[in-house]
C-alpha cells in the first residue's frame, strides 16, 4: 500500500479527510504513470513523447477515459502499453482497491483509517464489510476479465497470431471492463474494423455493461435474488441501465440508418450490432465501431447526453451516474403528481439524497460549461460542438472524440487532464477535498421564507 502509506503516515501532523486521500491517491498514480510514459523506452521512436503528452495519457488511463493524443498501438512500445494497461486496471478498480490487494498479499492488517478511505472510494454507506467487498471485487474483476479475454482471443488469435492475439485480447478485455476505451487496433480506428463481428461486438458490450453496473449490483445478481428482493439501489441501476440501452440503441438505429458515412452501407446484422454498440459505449466506455466524427448531429447530441449520465456508482464508469438521474426523474414525477416525498418502487428517498443528486448534476453541468468556455479561448480552428463534445467526454471519462484530441494545445491538454480527474473522483468529492471539509451539520437553522420559482 505504497501510495496510501505515504499519505496516511502523515495523519498525525496533517489530518486528511478520506476524500482528500482519494484525490491525492489518484494524483500520485497519475504522476508516476506520466514519469514512466515520458521515458524514451516507452515510445517506439526512441524519443520522449513530452511530459504534457505523457501526463495527459496517464490521466486518461488512470481516469479510465480513453482520450489519446497519440495512437496507442503505433506510438507506444510494449513497455508503454503495459504501463497504460496497468494504469487502466488501477484506475478502474480504484487505487484503494489495488492497495488493499497488495496489503492482503503481504498479510498486512487494514487499519480503520484505510477502511474509512475504502468506504468513501467504494461509495458504501458504512465501514463494516468494506474489506470483504474489496475481496469480492478483486476476484470478480479478474474472473470477468479472464473470460472476456478468452472470448476475444477466439477472434484475435486467428487474425494476429498467438502472441499478439493474446496480448490484444487481454488489453481489450481489461480496457472494456474498466470502461477505459483504449485500443490497440491502430491508426485511431478503435473497433471500427469489427463493426459487423458478433463475437467481438457483443463481448465488448457485455464487459462494458458489467463494468458499468457497479460491483454491489453484480454481487446481488450473482446471489440469485429475484428482482423484488433486490435493494432499491440495484433496482434503480438495472431499470435505468436497461432503459438507456434500449433508448440509445433504437435512437442510433433511426438516426444513422441512412447515413452514408456510417451505417448506410452495412448489412442489417451490422446495423443492429452497431446500434446496440453505440447505445452502450457512450456511457463512459469510449470504444466505437462507427466513425464518431461522421455521426449525424442528432447522434452526436444523444452521445453527449449519454456521456453526461454515465454508468452507476461503485463501478468503473464515470458521468453523474444512473442513480443520480434516476432520483432526479423520480423527484420530477413526484412533484408533478403532487407528492411531498420522492418515491420509487414503494420506497421514499430522503431529501438529503435528492439534494446531493441536484448538487452533483449542477456541479457537473457547471464544470462542462466552464471547460468548454476555456477551450473556446485556448483552442483555435475547432467548432463549438467539437469542444463541447470533448469537454463532456473528458468529464464523463468516456474517451469518445470528434478527432480533435491530438491537435489540442498545451493549455487544452492540461485543462482536459484536470477535467478527467474531476470526473473520475466525482465533482462533489473533489470540491469537498479542496474545501477540506466533510459533511458538517449546521448548528443553527434560519427562519424559512418563500421564494417564487418557475
Amino acid at each position: 500500500m505504497v501510495v496510501i502509506k505515504i499519505i496516511a503516515n502523515k495523519r498525525n501532523s496533517i489530518k486528511l479527510h478520506p476524500t482528500q486521500i482519494i484525490v491525492l491517491g489518484f494524483s500520485s498514480v497519475i504522476l508516476i504513470g506520466a514519469i514512466l510514459l515520458n521515458l524514451s523506452i516507452a515510445s517506439k521512436n526512441g524519443q520522449s513523447v513530452g511530459f504534457v503528452n505523457a501526463l495527459f495519457t496517464s490521466t486518461s488511463a488512470v481516469c479510465v477515459t480513453g482520450l489519446v493524443v497519440v495512437d496507442t498501438a503505433t506510438h507506444w512500445t510494449t513497455f508503454g502499453q503495459i504501463v497504460i494497461l496497468s494504469l487502466i486496471q488501477i484506475g478502474g478498480l480504484g487505487f484503494m482497491t489495488m492497495a488493499t490487494l497488495f496489503a492482503l498479499l503481504v498479510g498486512k492488517r487494514i487499519t480503520l483509517k484505510e477502511r474509512l478511505v475504502m468506504k468513501e472510494a467504494l461509495n458504501q454507506f458504512k465501514v463494516s464489510g468494506v474489506v470483504r467487498l474489496t475481496k469480492y471485487i478483486l476476484v470478480l474483476t479478474f474472473v470477468v476479465e479472464f473470460i472476456g479475454a478468452l472470448l476475444l482471443s477466439i477472434r484475435f488469435i486467428p487474425i494476429y497470431g498467438v502472441k499478439k492475439g493474446i496480448g490484444l485480447s487481454i488489453f481489450h478485455s481489461v480496457s472494456a471492463f474498466c470502461n477505459a476505451g483504449f485500443d490497440l487496433i491502430g491508426n485511431f480506428r478503435s473497433l471500427t474494423p469489427f463493426s459487423s463481428d458478433i463475437l467481438i461486438s457483443l463481448t465488448i458490450c457485455l464487459l462494458i455493461v458489467l463494468g458499468g453496473l457497479g460491483f454491489r449490483v453484480i454481487l446481488e445478481i450473482i446471489q440469485g435474488r429475484s428482482f423484488k428482493k433486490f435493494s432499491l439501489h440495484t433496482k434503480l441501476v438495472i431499470t435505468i441501465t436497461i432503459l438507456l440501452i434500449l433508448i440509445g440503441s433504437f435512437s442510433i438505429y433511426i438516426l444513422e440508418y441512412n447515413n452514408p458515412d456510417t451505417m448506410a452501407k452495412l448489412t442489417m446484422k451490422g446495423k443492429i450490432l452497431t446500434s446496440i454498440f453505440h447505445g452502450i459505449t457512450p456511457r463512459t466506455a469510449g470504444f466505437n465501431t462507427l466513425p464518431t466524427d461522421k455521426l449525424t448531429t442528432g447522434s452526436i447530441f444523444l452521445t453527449i447526453v449519454f456521456m453526461f449520465i454515465g454508468g452507476s456508482p461503485g463501478s468503473t464508469a464515470g458521468g453523474i451516474k444512473t442513480t443520480t438521474i434516476g432520483v432526479l426523474i423520480a423527484t420530477i414525477v413526484s412533484v408533478i403528481r403532487g407528492r411531498e416525498d420522492t418515491e420509487m418502487f414503494g420506497r421514499r428517498i430522503s431529501r438529503d439524497l435528492v439534494n446531493k443528486s441536484l448538487t452533483i448534476m449542477g456541479l457537473a453541468m457547471l464544470l462542462i460549461i466552464l471547460v468548454t468556455m476555456i477551450l473556446s479561448v485556448t483552442e483555435q480552428g475547432f467548432t463549438f460542438v467539437e469542444m463541447f463534445f470533448e469537454a463532456s467526454s473528458a468529464f464523463a471519462t468516456v474517451g469518445l472524440s470528434l478527432g480533435i484530441t491530438p491537435d489540442l494545445s498545451f493549455l487544452g491538454k492540461i485543462v482536459l487532464s484536470i477535467t478527467m480527474l474531476s470526473g473520475r473522483v466525482g465533482p462533489l468529492t473533489l470540491i469537498l477535498a479542496l474545501a477540506q471539509r466533510g459533511q458538517n451539520k449546521a448548528m443553527m437553522r434560519y427562519p424559512e421564507e418563500k421564494v417564487i420559482v418557475g
